[in-house]
């Protein structure tokens, strides 16, 4: 049976799953949903045995009904091959009463890698499919670490460009470094004078720009988005929780159907609305526990039901979740809302206008999955000292923040018996003056490579080639520009 997708603000419109990937943002500003969650068929004893690469295609060809079997199993083992640094792909790791389900082990060590490694595969077979001629304008607002993984996964990627935007002190030293030196002659990476969420806004204002549209058509060329409203990022996401299920039922971890938690610090809210994706589809997890930094409007709407961006921006050590627009939360609104189009509509126009939204009481009573809670700058550090003092193991600032997060909720709950999932979405190696410093203040003296080397040393662990790359590579993007600028600097690069 055919899986169409629906957008989000408009109940008419129905399109294929490879005409949402292709366009990526509804053209009423809406984002794509699936018109039902498919239920998982293959049974866990199966799935236990599997590979990643058979998990993630079990669960793709779910959701990816236009496309073939043959086509899928290409995208995914073109996506999931040496490019990562272990044949497990997501190996989950055992430290202090939780399980890390490490998702940096990618070229960009990031978890975005995992979506963004096959975006580019999904995306050229999609447009083969549609029969587009025009060249395919990858563009992508960042909070830090999609946006390499994207430049990664799109450079040289013949019949693409891609242009990346950041908020110019809004990064990491080494996630500006990775973006910054990228190769490719079709990637293009812009600093902003501004946050992630104005860089975001200005990327969605071109997306649904009709005139910008015309020009680009005529020039030959159109958009499409590898931010994680699209749905070709969101669904690939869906496999690795799939595979953690499916790995501690093969460890003997937990029983067969025993239900788990998912803890995953979130922002802009893709990963773990992936993770209520698998719970619809039957995957076995009691609660989803929401993690935020200091900019907690997500830990709010789930205290509250009301969504209120007007706040001070807050730049903390855990830079990707720096965020006080969820794009990805209005597809779990759509979901609450009965998958009510008008509903969901009217409230996002409300956020436009005002900043804030509320919720009806019987949506929020539909949030009983979800635990939302949220760590301070020094929790998180004390976090990662305390882990690593405990275990030996090093994990980065987002990261901590899940785990902190974690101990709250056992504190709050009295929930210590259901096994628990963190999703552990970047190396620590991306952070590690963050790092570090939350180790031992004496760190702060240190240049940033020879914390790199101090790292490799006191957590026992390999530096990543993505890392060992980045030493000398030269900086090829110096572009910066006011937010306004930022589509004069989409028609220079593309010579419009």
């Amino acid at each position: 049976m055919e899986l169409m997708y629906a957008s989000t603000r408009d109940a008419e419109e129905k399109v294929t799953a490879s005409y949402a990937i292709l366009k990526g943002l509804a053209k009423d500003g809406g984002l794509y949903v699936p018109s039902f969650i498919p239920s998982l068929e293959t049974d866990m004893d199966t799935l236990s045995k599997m590979s990643y690469q058979e998990t993630a295609y079990e669960v793709l060809k779910l959701f990816l009904t236009d496309f073939t079997e043959e086509e899928l199993k290409h995208c995914i083992n073109a996506a999931y091959d040496s490019k990562f640094d272990t044949e497990e792909i997501a190996p989950l790791v055992y430290a202090d009463d939780a399980y890390y389900l490490e998702l940096f082990h990618g070229p960009t060590i990031a978890f975005k890698d995992m979506a963004l490694s096959i975006l580019p595969h999904l995306l050229i077979t999609a447009a083969r499919k549609n029969q587009v001629k025009n060249d395919i304008v990858i563009l992508t607002a960042t909070s830090g670490d999609t946006g390499k993984a994207a430049l990664a996964g799109f450079a040289d990627v013949e019949g693409t460009k891609i242009i990346v935007f950041y908020p110019k002190n809004g990064v990491s030293p080494i996630q500006e470094k990775q973006m910054v030196t990228q190769k490719g002659e079709n990637t293009f990476v812009v600093g902003i004078h501004g946050n992630f969420d104005q860089a975001q806004t200005g990327v969605k204002e071109m997306f649904s720009d009709v005139a910008l549209a015309k020009e680009m058509d005529a020039a030959g060329y159109q958009f499409s988005s590898a931010n994680s409203i699209n749905i070709g990022r969101l669904v690939p996401q869906i496999a690795y929780y799939v595979y953690a299920y499916a790995k501690m039922y093969a460890n003997g971890v937990i029983a067969k159907d025993e239900k788990i938690n998912i803890v995953v610090p979130t922002g802009n809210f893709g990963n773990i609305l992936a993770a209520f994706y698998a719970k619809n589809m039957g995957l076995p997890v009691a609660k989803l526990i929401c993690a935020s930094n200091e900019n907690k409007v997500l830990y709010d709407f789930f205290s509250t039901g009301k969504y209120d961006k007007n706040r001070e921006f807050v730049l903390t050590s855990s830079p990707s979740m720096d965020i006080l627009i969820s794009s990805n939360l209005e597809r779990l609104i759509y979901q609450i809302a009965g998958a009510s189009a008008e509903k969901n509509a009217e409230l996002m126009k409300s956020l436009s206008a005002t900043g804030a939204y509320e919720i009806t009481p019987e949506m929020k009573e539909q949030l009983s999955d979800f635990y939302g809670n949220y760590t301070d700058e020094a929790e998180t550090a004390e976090t990662i000292r305390e882990l690593y003092q405990k275990t030996g193991y090093l994990i980065d600032t987002h990261t901590a923040v899940a785990a902190g997060v974690y101990h709250k909720y056992k504190k709050d709950t009295g929930d210590t018996e259901t096994k628990t999932v963190i999703a552990s979405t970047a190396s620590p190696f991306k952070f590690t003056r963050s790092v570090m410093n939350a180790i031992d203040g004496k760190y702060d003296s240190f240049g940033e490579f020879e914390l790199v080397d101090e790292m490799s040393k006191i957590g026992n662990v390999p530096i990543p080639q993505a890392i060992e790359e980045i030493r000398t590579a030269k900086v090829r993007h110096e572009t910066v520009c006011k937010v306004e600028e930022m589509p004069q600097e989409v028609k220079r690069f593309l010579g419009i």
